[in-house]
């Protein structure tokens, strides 16, 4: 123990420095500083090809005092370290390149700092440089009526262009160069035509959806016009239907990229602050019935299905340990999938009634869902108690009616496999009220309510060897009497 307090004095000790010291820091700091400001430009020229040590290379001023760059004898060093930046931005298309210039620009771009100005400028100049570019390299390969040329060339610049403006979009505000528009118009060329590649699909979703949500962060800093208000929204809903209809696409990166956007999407514009005017009331924006429709089959059809197994045999380990790494690959973005879906239903977004289908496969997935379905269940409880149960009724009753329908009109086997699914289904929903009674009091007496009138409780205790707690099986079991 002695030993403990010792070091934890010690610690103590380091965090407290005196005038001296903290002067030394100070005095050190500023020497690091202007070293690094001299010798930056160099080693960004020197490791320029290099991705990885260039990515850490721009990592390096965030820790500089920054307004040194404002003396004299090291304002010159800015401009070459603008130079080598925008050398590297035209000559990569690395995203975490990109996105290291991206956010090198964003701090030095501090409006506090003497070198705003300089730097907002050089920024503006290379966002120019791209946008001209990409309007350039569009004009030349999309003929009309043609669709996209399929020279390797031309489609590899349109997507390396295409990567830059998205990884600068995502933190700095491009609004005035109106790139909605231009990802837009391609995106709905390709739903109509389909000869658009992967590559250049892609960065146009990520780029439309970070254009949206500037203007949506414009909107909430200043005050609009509700007739900007109006635009804006009719772009909030044209991008829904735009990545509702990428849902069945071809390619499965482009079908995960559409829906998990358009989840982040529609957690954002349906929980619009309202203004002092509420004029920002106007922008709030719920899924249609038939956009919710759209994404639950989604859900049914790429999250709930299995994976054809590949069934070749005796693969060499290399060939084994990347197939399955691939698997995990698959597996860790249905989770993420699931999750951004199931975030909606417990945030009101999407009625509650869609989680019917998802606990379906409560038990079936439980390895692999099991946490996200048990976390979306408790989730819709807290906020809705009554509605949460009704939702579980209601997966119940859909899995009893296709048991009924599998049996072809005869009469229902009690012992068969499927209604016995059920039955186990039903035990482990009854599990999660638990065993306070006051707490699930409205709930149960709700089931009880929406059992069918003909269920009555001398049919319910016929059923004497369910466990008293386990209503839903009670409930299930009074459907089978009745059928």
């Amino acid at each position: 123990m002695a030993r403990l307090c010792c070091n934890r004095n010690q610690v103590f000790y380091l965090q407290i420095l005196s005038t001296k010291e903290k002067k030394i820091q100070v005095e050190d700091s500023v020497k690091i500083t202007e070293h690094f400001i001299v010798v930056l430009p160099q080693l960004l020229a020197k490791y320029s090809k290099d991705a990885e040590k260039v990515t850490n290379l721009l990592q390096i001023p965030q820790y500089f005092d920054l307004e040194l760059y404002g003396t004299g004898s090291l304002e010159k060093h800015l401009d070459a370290l603008l130079r080598e930046v925008k050398a590297i931005v035209l000559d990569h298309s690395d995203m975490d390149v990109l996105e290291a210039c991206s956010r090198l620009y964003c701090t030095l771009c501090n409006e506090e700092l003497l070198i705003h100005n300089k730097v907002a400028l050089a920024r503006t100049e290379l966002v120019d440089e791209l946008v001209d570019q990409l309007n350039q390299l569009l004009g030349s390969f999309l003929n009309e009526g043609e669709g996209l040329c399929t020279e390797e060339e031309g489609i590899h610049c349109i997507y390396s262009t295409l990567r830059r403006i998205t990884a600068f979009h995502n933190a700095h505000d491009l609004s005035k160069w109106n790139l909605y528009d231009k990802m837009s118009e391609l995106l709905v060329f390709e739903m109509e035509h389909s000869c658009l590649p992967v590559q250049i699909i892609l960065p146009a979703l990520q780029c439309a959806y970070f254009a949206l949500l500037w203007q949506l962060a414009c909107v909430a800093k200043k005050p609009s016009s509700k007739e900007n208000l109006v635009v804006l929204k009719t772009h909030l809903r044209h991008y829904c239907r735009i990545c509702s209809g990428y849902f069945s696409h071809s390619n499965r990166d482009v079908r995960e990229k559409a829906f998990m956007v358009i989840c982040d999407f529609l957690m954002i514009v349906s929980h619009q602050d309202t203004s002092d005017d509420g004029t920002l009331g106007l922008l709030e924006y719920f899924p249609s019935t038939s956009l919710q429709s759209k994404m639950l089959l989604f859900i049914q059809d790429h999250i709930f299905t299995e994976e054809e197994e590949d069934k070749a045999k005796d693969l060499p380990e290399e060939e084994d340990r990347k197939k399955d790494s691939q698997k995990l690959d698959i597996l860790h973005m249905k989770r993420c999938l699931l999750a951004a879906y199931c975030k909606l239903i417990i945030h009101n977004v999407i009625e509650m009634t869609a989680a019917a289908e998802i606990y379906k496969h409560y038990m079936k997935a439980y390895n692999d869902f099991g946490d996200i379905i048990k976390e979306t269940l408790s989730r819709t409880r807290h906020n809705d108690k009554i509605q949460s149960a009704k939702t579980l009724i209601l997966c119940l009753q859909q899995l009893f009616q296709k048991h009924v329908e599998s049996q072809n009109g005869g009469s229902t086997d009690p012992i068969s496999a499927s209604f016995s699914n059920i039955k186990e289904l039903a035990r482990r929903f009854s599990l999660t009220f638990g065993w306070d009674q006051v707490k699930t009091r409205e709930s149960v007496a709700m089931i009880h309510k929406y059992v069918p009138s003909r269920c009555c409780p001398f049919d319910i205790l016929l059923v004497h060897y369910l466990h008293y707690k386990s209503l839903f099986s009670i409930y299930l079991s009074s459907l089978l009497l009745l059928k």
